[in-house]
């Protein structure tokens, strides 16, 4: 069974920086790539970055892009957000989520984390 833990999310004022982990366990963490998806209340899940099995590969989208990395270290099981320059609209549900492909919809991961909070205030 796999199980991803998220942690590091909170609250932060705008312009701010935070980074997001998640520990993986239960599979062969570098035979999989992650992903990050954000869902905000009222509003569905959104795509937020992904990252291939070796870490070579990296996607975001415009929303994000320039301001939030994925990266991964496959000798601790663990993928990380690292958000900067943080918005009001960033606020939201961060879940890492694991899969066979970076793939930027949803339902193509297989497993879930429980999700962290991250709030952008002043």
């Amino acid at each position: 069974q796999v199980q991803l833990v998220e942690s590091g999310g909170g609250l932060v004022q705008p312009g701010g920086s935070l980074r997001l982990s998640c520990a993986a366990s239960g599979r062969t963490f570098s035979g999989y790539a992650m992903g990050w998806f954000r869902q905000a209340p009222g509003k569905e899940r959104e795509f937020v970055a992904a990252i291939s099995r070796s870490g070579s590969n990296t996607y975001y989208p415009d929303s994000v892009k320039g301001r939030f990395t994925i990266s991964r270290d496959n000798a601790k099981n663990t993928v990380y957000l690292q958000m900067n320059s943080l918005k009001s609209e960033d606020t939201a549900v961060y879940y890492c989520a694991l899969g066979p492909a970076p793939r930027t919809v949803d339902i193509l991961y297989e497993y879930w984390g429980q999700g962290t909070q991250v709030t952008v205030s002043s």
